[in-house]
């Protein structure tokens, strides 16, 4: 979860999906990140700031229903995220790209990637992180419970400040989006299909409560191309204490593609 000010700084695209933090119009390539359930287009300025000097431009996409889209409504499922933020990803995307997403962000990620797969503008990567293979049977209710222990669940998974969740103000105007997004994640169901051929390396944090290693590496199962999988130490939000060996992780797989 992110704090709902307005995101100061940031280009917004044209259509208002993506943030380019670091605008570059020279990148080599660009990675098109996806937040996690409550979270915004700024959880990826760090992303942003850490891999522009390796000529990697990070759009970031914003959810509706937050920060500066605070006042449009929320999308109900993952295939309608996908479907609205496509026409704007093809436009953005005309040179190399990558997608990286973390929890809901990954399947958000995942079902882009199988919708751009054979069309001509196939992402060179796609990054999955803190979230179970869709193929790993999973029931999420979060949605359903009352709003104390709603923030109890965001508590115990260490990813949002502890003075955030006991501004009461604040915790109305973000609950919401959370709730939603939770919803989101418990009404997607996993359609077989071919496998992506397309690279794919997933990250996990070796203490997640929510992804076992074991959950991550059947990622492969739905992957065709080379894969790959990192387990770093910590919890669902790990990558927040290694973004740099994260984004050097990224690096590496990108300079191979292109």
């Amino acid at each position: 979860m992110t704090s709902p000010a307005t995101t100061r700084g940031p280009a917004a695209t044209p259509g208002g999906w993506l943030r380019r933090y670091r605008p570059d119009d020279d990148a080599a390539v660009r990675l098109v990140c996806f937040p996690h359930a409550g979270g915004s287009a700024s959880a990826y300025l760090r992303f942003a700031a850490a891999l522009a000097p390796a000529g990697v431009e990070v759009l970031a996409v914003q959810y509706p229903g937050r920060q500066d889209r605070r006042g449009e409504p929320f999308l109900g499922t993952v295939e309608e995220l996908v479907e609205a933020v496509l026409p704007e990803l093809r436009r953005l995307t005309r040179g190399p790209f990558a997608l990286f997403g973390h929890s809901l962000g990954a399947t958000v990620a995942f079902e882009t990637a199988r919708r751009l797969a054979g069309s001509g503008q196939d992402p060179l990567h796609l990054f999955l992180s803190g979230r179970r293979a869709p193929v790993v049977p999973r029931t999420d209710t979060a949605h359903l419970l009352d709003d104390r222990s709603l923030v109890e669940r965001i508590s115990r998974l260490q990813g949002t400040d502890p003075v955030l969740l006991q501004d009461e103000e604040l915790l109305r105007m973000v609950l919401p989006a959370i709730r939603n997004d939770y919803a989101m994640a418990g009404a997607y169901r996993y359609r077989p299909g071919p496998p992506l051929p397309v690279p794919v390396t997933v990250l996990t944090g070796d203490a997640d409560p929510n992804v076992t290693p074991e959950d991550a590496r059947r990622w492969s199962e739905v992957a065709a191309g080379a894969f790959a999988l990192h387990v770093l130490p910590g919890g669902h939000f790990f990558l927040n204490d290694h973004t740099a060996r994260v984004c050097s992780l990224i690096e590496e797989a990108l300079g191979d593609a292109h």
